[in-house]
């Protein structure tokens, strides 16, 4: 399986940024899609994780202010980052994983800074 993922960057705080992830590949079904993400010096943490039926975790920290949509077709998951916080600065890892095991993109850094 592999992951791309796009979008990222740089944005203001109360900014809003877009990021999408691809799979291709060997696609089992079922399988979860979502992002995780690592802040400088802190451990990797969830996002969203997205079940082929829906949403199945989100995290209390972006509650409100991130929303996701997953396209199965396409096996693109989606982030929509808005009223974005210094505190969101991190890199955003695409995750996917079936019955396999779990596969992780690359990574691609957001940051929030004025």
């Amino acid at each position: 399986v592999q992951l791309q993922a796009s979008g990222g960057g740089l944005a203001q705080p109360g900014g809003s940024l877009r990021l999408s992830c691809q799979a291709s590949g060997s696609i089992f079904s079922p399988n979860v899609m979502g992002w995780y993400r690592q802040a400088p010096g802190k451990q990797r943490e969830v996002v969203v994780l997205f079940s082929k039926d829906g949403i199945t975790n989100y995290s209390d920290s972006v509650k409100g202010r991130f929303t996701s949509s997953r396209d199965n077709a396409k096996n693109t998951v989606y982030l929509q980052m808005n009223s974005l916080k210094p505190e969101d600065t991190a890199v955003y890892f695409c995750y996917y994983s079936d019955r396999r095991g779990g596969y992780w993109g690359q990574g691609t850094l957001v940051t929030v800074s004025s």
